[in-house]
C-alpha cells in the first residue's frame, strides 16, 4: 500500500497509526465542548446532503460488483444507497446531535457520614473499533454515535460497501474539520485486506477499548473468538412472533406481515410464526395466507401445511434459523408455555413479540422471555435504536454485560467516581 509519498507501507504499519492517531482524538474528544460535537454532525449531516449524488455514484460502484457476484436481494437491499435513504442518514445524524450530551453527566451522588459527597459520572469509553459489512449507512450511524459521545472511532468496512462507506466518511470529515475537531475522531480503513480485522481484533498495540461487529455469523463468530477487548454483538436475530389464541387478528395479520416482510434482511425482522393451538381453528389459516398473498414462502409444521396448500413442509433446521429472506417457519405451539420453550429452545436473546389481547399473558411473556428487546402487540421491525429515540444504533447487543439491546450514546459511555473532601482523612 502506497502512503502519501509513494512509499510502500504495510497494512500493520497502517494499522497502527490509525491506532495511535484514534488515541490522541479520544483524548481530546473527551475534553471538546459538547457544542463542538453537536456542530460536527449537524455539518457532517448537512454534507451528506449536499454530496448525495456523489454517495449514489460511489454506491452504485458497489452494487455492480455485488449483481455481479451473485449476492442475494436481501443482500443488494441492505448495500442499496438511494436518495431517500441518503437523506434518512442524513435525518439520523441530526437526531444523534439533538440529543443530550452523555458525556459528563452525573448518574447518582450521596454523601457519606464523614461529609465526603460522592458521585457516578459519565466518560467516554475511548476508543471504538466497528467492523461492518454490506451496511454503509453503519458508517453515518456508528460514527455519529461514536462522536456525541465523546469517543473516537475506526471503521472498518467491508469490501463489499468500501467504496460507499469512503463517500460517507468524507461527509464525516467535513463536519469534524469544520467544528475544529480532529478528523481522526473518525477514521476509515482504507483497505479491503483481511488483515485489518485480525489487527483490529488484537486490540492495535492497546489503541481499541472494545469491538462492534456488524454482519453475518461468519463475522461475529470470528470477532467473539478472536478478540483480544471487550465485544458488543449478537450472533443472529432469531427473531419470533407469538399469536396467542386471545389476539386480535386484524392486528396479528398485519404485525407479522409487517414483521417479516417490511425489510427483511435486518436482524429485527421475523423469522418465525408461532401460533397457539387452542385458537388455531380460527388465526392460522389467516395468518398463513396474509403472509403467502404478500409474496412470503412459508415453511409449516404439518398443521400449517394442512391450512395452505402454497406451505412447504418445514425442516429440522428451519427452526433457529435466520432467513434474512422472504421466508418465514410456522409452527403450533401449546400456548404462551409452548411459545416461551420453543424460543427459548431456538431463539438467540434478540427480539421476541407476543400478540395477544389478554394482559395478564402479555406481562408473563414479557417477563420470562429472556431477550434483549421483547415486545407486546407491535411489529419487532421497532427493534431498531432510531425507533427508541436513541437517533441511531450502533448495534443491538444480546449479552449480558455493559450494554444489551440498542447500543446508542449512553451505552457507548462508561463512568467514574468523583469523590469531593473538605480536608477528610480515613482514620487508622
Amino acid at each position: 500500500m502506497a502512503s502519501q509519498d509513494g512509499s510502500v507501507i504495510s497494512v500493520q504499519d497502517q494499522m497502527r497509526g490509525l491506532g495511535v492517531a484514534a488515541r490522541a482524538a479520544a483524548r481530546s474528544l473527551a475534553l471538546a465542548l459538547p457544542e463542538a460535537r453537536t456542530r460536527a454532525l449537524r455539518a457532517a449531516a448537512a454534507a451528506m446532503r449536499k454530496s448525495a449524488l456523489d454517495i449514489v455514484d460511489a454506491n452504485a460502484s458497489d452494487m455492480q460488483a455485488a449483481i455481479a457476484a451473485g449476492r442475494p436481494a436481501s443482500f443488494l437491499d441492505r448495500l442499496n444507497l438511494t436518495t431517500e435513504r441518503i437523506e434518512a442518514m442524513a435525518k439520523g445524524v441530526e437526531e444523534v446531535a439533538a440529543l443530550a450530551d452523555p458525556v459528563g453527566r452525573e448518574i447518582a451522588a450521596w454523601t457519606r457520614p464523614n461529609g465526603i459527597r460522592i458521585s457516578r459520572v459519565r466518560v467516554p469509553l475511548g476508543v471504538i473499533g466497528m467492523i461492518f459489512e454490506s451496511r454503509p449507512n453503519v458508517t453515518a450511524d456508528a460514527g455519529a454515535l461514536a462522536l456525541k459521545s465523546g469517543n473516537a472511532i475506526i471503521l472498518r468496512a467491508g469490501s463489499e460497501s468500501l467504496a460507499s462507506a469512503k463517500a460517507i466518511h468524507v461527509c464525516l470529515e467535513q463536519g469534524l474539520a469544520e467544528a475544529g475537531l480532529p478528523k481522526t475522531a473518525i477514521q476509515l480503513v482504507p483497505t479491503g485486506d483481511r488483515a485489518a480485522v485480525g489487527l483490529m481484533l488484537a486490540g492495535l498495540d492497546g489503541a481499541i477499548d472494545v469491538i462492534i461487529p456488524r454482519g453475518g455469523r461468519s463475522l461475529v463468530e470470528r470477532v467473539q473468538k478472536e478478540a483480544r477487548v471487550p465485544v458488543f454483538a449478537h450472533l443472529e436475530g432469531i427473531v419470533h412472533v407469538y399469536v396467542d389464541k386471545a389476539a386480535n387478528l386484524e392486528m396479528a395479520k398485519n404485525i407479522i406481515v409487517n414483521a417479516k416482510l417490511r425489510r427483511t434482511g435486518i436482524c429485527g425482522a421475523a423469522e418465525a410464526l408461532l401460533v397457539d393451538r387452542a385458537g388455531a381453528k380460527t388465526t392460522l389459516a389467516p395468518l398463513v395466507k396474509a403472509l403467502l398473498d404478500a409474496g412470503c414462502e412459508v415453511r409449516g409444521d404439518e398443521a400449517a401445511a394442512a391450512a395452505d396448500a402454497r406451505v412447504r413442509a418445514a425442516m429440522p433446521e428451519d427452526w433457529g434459523r435466520e432467513f434474512l429472506d422472504s421466508i418465514i417457519a410456522v409452527r403450533l405451539v401449546d400456548g404462551v408455555e409452548g411459545a416461551m420453550a420453543h424460543i427459548a429452545r431456538f431463539g438467540s436473546q434478540h427480539t421476541d413479540c407476543i400478540v395477544t389481547d389478554d394482559a395478564a399473558t402479555a406481562e408473563r411473556f414479557l417477563r420470562e422471555v429472556d431477550s434483549a428487546i421483547v415486545l407486546h402487540n407491535a411489529s419487532t421491525q421497532f427493534a431498531d435504536g432510531g425507533e427508541f429515540g436513541m437517533g441511531a444504533e450502533i448495534g443491538i447487543a444480546t449479552g449480558r454485560f455493559h450494554a444489551r439491546g440498542p447500543v446508542g450514546v449512553e451505552q457507548l459511555t462508561t463512568f467514574k467516581y468523583v469523590v469531593r473532601g473538605s480536608g477528610q482523612v480515613r482514620p487508622g
